[in-house]
């Protein structure tokens, strides 16, 4: 997700009978009209490429000197992108660019050709016309593009001066192939970025749970307009051993069979990221029995005790926002509940087993759609819980704190819960 545009007063111009204009005058009386339409497009947009800047191979120009004359050049076809602050980055001709990476050592590296806009009054000239046109510039880089700089495509390259090739396949290239998968296009910005943190135990775990975490991210971009989950998922030491790290993460996400045991200072730590807004997302088979218990030990500890999400009340952001829910899904044949106890979700069942593609490819499309439609409403519910904490976090008046429920049969309430 791109950062929205740096909150800046701007500056106009003011005019009155009299005044004097002169150069600068001008000159920041247009930036003002620029600052405003690039605020416009950053708050509302996405950078990217609007159309064409396809890249293909050409054979070497003539009169190239001879160290050049190798299948490494490329063209740039006509086309249009726009970058982070709304610049728009115009190529009208083709143009011939040269891949000159010579990449040591004994591994391939990636090479990214990015386009970026160039500024008339940032160049030095020794003549200036009375119009200049905007230009830009075409860079091969060896590092990831930054913020003003648009991706038209990466090459894989190996060591020595090897050729440059088209793909067999374009969704699976290979070595010293055109990649074009990760061509950013112009698009809308969503109105909420999700952040997701996965907590790994030393206990062994379902080996899938990253990825299927990872497909439940993606889908937010196709199956709502208004959520989008930060592909970048981080990965954490559960329990958290730098508490800071989790600070970022508006939902942290823990599954498998084992108990969850915190220390004092461990708890603390969940507790003030709780405080700050943030989800904590545990997911537990229904035979799992240790670890609903501890789970349940938890919450209490933290005087947040387990809610049943069937007798709160039934316009509960989880269950409508954005997609309604009446039941809640069977998976594999097991009913599934989800218990809140303030910023902690506790579900019981294999929820995040349907995010993604199961061993054997088995699972029915409605299962996975219905699957991950709950766990949008998830990420969707951390979002905002997150958010609107943050927006009193200034002004917040500190409760009395409430008396500590009685303890209860931890299994024996749970289960009462679900009856």
């Amino acid at each position: 997700m791109f950062p929205p545009p740096q909150i800046q007063s701007l500056e106009r111009l003011q005019i009155q009978d009299g005044l004097l204009i002169n150069a600068e005058r001008w000159q920041r009386s247009h930036e003002y009209h620029r600052q405003r339409q690039n605020i416009h497009y950053q708050s509302l947009n996405q950078p990217g490429i609007v159309c064409g800047l396809g890249v293909s191979l050409i054979s070497a120009p003539q009169n190239v000197p001879s160290q050049y004359n190798d299948q490494r050049w490329l063209q740039i076809s006509p086309g249009i992108a726009i970058d982070l602050v709304g610049n728009p980055i115009i190529v009208s001709q083709p143009i011939d660019f040269y891949v000159a990476a010579d990449i040591r050592g004994e591994q391939p590296r990636l090479i990214y050709i990015v386009l970026s806009y160039v500024d008339p009054d940032a160049l030095q000239r020794k003549q200036v016309n009375e119009f200049e046109a905007e230009s830009f510039r075409i860079d091969e880089n060896t590092t990831p593009p930054e913020a003003l700089e648009v991706e038209l495509c990466r090459i894989l390259l190996q060591p020595g001066l090897v050729s440059i090739k088209h793909p067999q396949d374009v969704f699976y290239p290979g070595l010293n192939s055109l990649d074009f998968r990760y061509r950013k296009i112009a698009r809308s910005r969503p109105s909420n970025l999700v952040r997701v943190a996965h907590l790994e135990t030393t206990q062994p775990e379902n080996p899938h749970s990253f990825a299927n975490l990872s497909y439940l991210l993606q889908s937010t971009a196709h199956l709502t307009s208004t959520l989008q989950g930060d592909e970048q998922i981080a990965r954490l030491a559960f329990p958290l051993q730098d508490p800071s790290s989790a600070i970022a993460y508006d939902l942290l996400f823990t599954t498998g069979h084992q108990p969850i045991t915190l220390n004092s200072q461990e708890l603390t730590d969940i507790k003030s990221y709780l405080d700050a807004g943030g989800v904590l997302l545990i997911e537990s088979p229904t035979d799992a029995v240790d670890r609903l218990d501890s789970i349940l030990e938890l919450t209490e500890k933290l005087d947040t005790p387990l809610e049943d999400m069937r007798r709160l009340d039934r316009n509960h952001p989880m269950r409508t926002q954005p997609f309604l829910f009446a039941a809640f899904p069977t998976l594999s044949q097991k009913p599934m509940q989800i218990l809140i106890a303030g910023g902690i979700i506790l579900v019981i069942g294999e929820l995040s087993a349907a995010w993604g593609l199961d061993e054997n490819l088995a699972l029915p499309r409605e299962t996975i759609r219905t699957a991950q439609e709950l766990g949008i409403n998830i990420l969707h519910f951390a979002w905002a819980r997150r958010q609107m904490t943050q927006l009193q976090k200034q002004t917040i008046v500190t409760a009395p704190t409430p008396a500590a429920p009685e303890k209860p049969d931890a299994l024996r309430n749970l289960f009462n819960k679900l009856e």
